[in-house]
């Protein structure tokens, strides 16, 4: 099958650092190659794919210094090397929310629009509901409350590579936090949990420019505890050790978070996951199995016990059987066949979930 998939310009494809969008393209494009599938990937100019990247701008945008950068006018320019392709593709696979929607709808019966971000934002329904040809594929179940009526073909969860990162058996004995410093991701909640808990915090964390304030107020000066080390951003390279070595990661979120990348990697790793019972995570924490789903601090120091009891070969034996970017690319190979008129005639909206 000849699919393109178009990533955003914001990181490089897979990101060196911290980025979940870019990433997860990244594995899935790797994937679909592996299944045999011929496989354009539009993206920033220094991505790595096993597929033909054809490069929708030198340098990704987060990695260029210049000013006066336009990341509307790159991706515009971007559509613009698409559709002049267009014809070269069977599947047009979006992974760029809704900028393409005005420019490839007379092919839209072809395309796939994954979301990644959250629903729950102003003018957000108003414009997916305009362009209901277009069909969505969601990445939980959870992401889809706060846009019901749109045109979901399924739910396809996230995957990364079998050996991204490995089982480890016996870990160091800290907790982890990885991800973004924000408040929605509630770093001072991981903090408080080590704290009340006596145990080393690790963590491996991004600092947003609009999140500095907040890391500089509220978070650094936490960090004069012994017991919490900040290590900074951290990329695909030292995750399996980082994950691994963990008693558990921490994931205390406090928003709808979509699906929730860093989970599964600990679970690659047998790490067992103590996360809120927020949005996405009960579609993929197996609670009392592969972590411990909490709704306070109380709870999480709780489950530290619980957590350390569980079998980390049977964590990594979920993550092998639900997570891996091969059983995402299938999905997404069953789901592109459908739409193509080679499987299951598609409804829209409203088809059933795939978990």
């Amino acid at each position: 099958m000849r699919i393109a998939q178009i990533a955003p310009l914001y990181e490089a494809v897979p990101p060196s650092l911290y980025g979940g969008s870019e990433r997860v393209v990244a594995y899935l494009t790797d994937a679909l190659v592996g299944l045999g599938h011929d496989v354009t990937l539009f993206a920033s100019g220094e991505s790595r794919t096993r597929a033909t990247l054809v490069a929708g701008r030198g340098q990704a945008l987060r990695l260029d210094p210049d000013p006066k950068k336009s990341d509307l006018a790159s991706h515009l320019n971007m559509m613009h090397r698409l559709r002049l392709r267009e014809a070269d593709f069977e599947v047009l696979h979006f992974h760029t929310d809704m900028i393409h929607f005005p420019f490839f709808e007379h092919v839209a019966d072809r395309s796939v629009t994954t979301i990644h971000g959250r629903l729950d934002m102003k003018d957000l329904p108003c414009t997916y509901l305009n362009w209901p040809e277009y069909g969505l594929v969601s990445i939980s179940g959870a992401q889809r409350r706060a846009l019901p009526g749109a045109s979901w073909l399924r739910t396809v969860q996230h995957g990364i590579p079998a050996d991204l990162c490995r089982l480890t058996r016996r870990p160091e004995g800290y907790l982890a936090f990885l991800g973004r410093i924000s408040p929605e991701k509630g770093p001072e909640r991981a903090i408080e949990i080590a704290r009340r808990a006596g145990m080393r915090l690790r963590i491996a964390a991004k600092v947003d420019a609009g999140d500095r304030d907040y890391f500089t107020s509220v978070v650094r000066p936490l960090l004069e505890d012994p017991l919490i080390e900040f290590i900074g951003e951290i990329g695909d390279a030292e995750k399996s050790a980082f994950l691994g070595g963990a008693a558990a990661l921490l994931f205390p979120i406090e928003w709808p978070e979509p699906f929730g990348l860093v989970m599964i990697e600990a679970m690659a790793c047998g790490t067992p996951v103590i996360a809120w019972n927020r949005a996405s995570v009960p579609e993929v924490v197996d609670d009392g199995v592969t972590g411990v789903i909490v709704e306070t601090v109380e709870e999480a120091v709780a489950a530290i016990t619980t957590v350390l009891s569980l079998d980390r070969a049977v964590i990594r034996g979920v993550f092998e059987h639900r997570f891996t970017a091969e059983v995402m690319a299938e999905r997404y190979v069953e789901l592109y066949r459908r739409l193509l008129g080679r499987g299951e005639t598609l409804h829209i909206p409203g088809a059933e979930f795939v978990t």
